[in-house]
């Protein structure tokens, strides 16, 4: 925890197929032990957050994935002393081959929706946004750099 400290600041990607079924993992740790979550994983020094949703599915489910857009956050404090915060994306991925990481996962699939909303193995998360209507995306902003006073190696935004 001590690289961390007290703030947390994770990704998840929410990963659709393009028959519409939905990339999830089902995690061997954690409180999400033995539950179906989006794949996810804490921003790395050395990373913008669009770029850690991409490695940390990749890591995960050795899906490759185009980042869609920024579409929430999940922010929560935990036992009154850690910020736990989580950005969502929305990706679409590039193929459909499932390869995931035996030693963090249970295992990972392309789920339908119908099949997520009914199974009591799918996180509160996934039950919530599998009930929204729509999805509204945040976009991403070509790189910019907001002057040299910064240091700034990446700088992006989402609107």
């Amino acid at each position: 925890m001590a690289k961390r400290e007290n703030v947390w600041l994770a990704v998840a990607g929410i990963v659709i197929s393009e028959d519409g079924r939905w990339l999830v993992v089902k995690k061997r740790y954690g409180g999400l032990k033995g539950k179906w979550s989006f794949p996810a994983g804490f921003v790395e020094k050395n990373e913008t957050v669009d770029e850690a949703v991409k490695r940390e599915i990749m890591e995960e489910t050795g899906i490759e994935v185009k980042v869609e857009g920024l579409i929430g956050v999940r922010s929560g404090v935990i036992m009154e002393k850690i910020s736990d915060n989580m950005l969502l994306f929305l990706c679409t991925p590039h193929h459909t081959n499932v390869v995931f990481q035996e030693s963090e996962l249970y295992d990972a699939a392309f789920i339908t929706l119908d099949d997520l909303q009914n199974s009591p193995d799918s996180s509160l998360l996934i039950h919530y946004c599998t009930k929204l209507p729509n999805l509204h995306l945040l976009k991403e902003t070509p790189p910019m750099n907001p002057g040299n006073i910064f240091n700034y190696s990446a700088y992006k935004l989402f609107f």
